[in-house]
């Protein structure tokens, strides 16, 4: 029953549209009617200022760190790790498909970040260098996100195969690998302005 309780919290915990609340209280405004229409850090800073970008990117992360740490304290059927990684990626799932705003959220990178800070901290970063190195080449925050989660599964790979301190987990590396598909498939209507060369950078306003 812990279990279960846990996982419906997360989901929920996860879903708080951080940066609609943001966009609605500082602002008076609907961020999904604005810039890029995602409720997500970036488009918080695109359209009310990035130190509320900066804010609500923290506040995402927050929302897949905290369900994570508190699993490992769960009285679970399930291993420790276990136990962290589905109630982390229900947060994320939380978060993409949130209940407060029909279903429709972010992208789930702010959260999946948070979630992986915890469980994985020296895969995270080297995806964050791998992302700002996308996007300081580029502009895009959309590919950099795309890549830089793509590359979270080889990064493990590689570490745990590399450093022997390392423990290797087969469902941490699937649950990666599930977590670039989905990141990717938020970002599917990103892809296609990526290829008609209309997809908009960080610093452009879509008004």
């Amino acid at each position: 029953m812990m279990i279960l309780f846990a996982i419906i919290l997360s989901y929920f915990f996860g879903g708080i549209p951080v940066g609609y609340i943001l966009a609605k209280r500082f602002r008076g405004i609907d961020l999904r009617e604005h810039g890029s229409k995602n409720i997500g850090a970036t488009n918080v800073g695109r359209v009310i200022g990035w130190k509320f970008g900066v804010l609500a990117l923290f506040l995402d992360a927050l929302k897949g760190a905290i369900p994570v740490y508190l699993a490992s304290f769960i009285d679970s059927p399930l291993s420790a790790t276990t136990t962290q990684i589905v109630v982390g990626s229900i947060a994320i799932l939380g978060h993409t498909f949130t209940p407060f705003l029909q279903f429709k959220g972010g992208k789930g990178v702010a959260t999946a970040l948070g979630v992986y800070m915890t469980l994985v901290p020296i895969v995270t970063i080297c995806a964050v260098v791998i992302f700002f190195v996308v996007y300081k080449l580029s502009g895009f925050v959309s590919l950099g996100s795309i890549i830089g989660t793509l590359s979270m599964p080889i990064w493990y790979f590689g570490t745990s195969y590399f450093l022997p301190n390392v423990n290797y987990s087969p469902v941490i590396f699937f649950v990666l690998v599930a977590t670039f598909f989905l990141i990717s498939y938020s970002h599917r209507e990103n892809i296609k302005r990526l290829l008609q060369g209309k997809e908009l950078r960080a610093t452009q306003s879509a008004n």
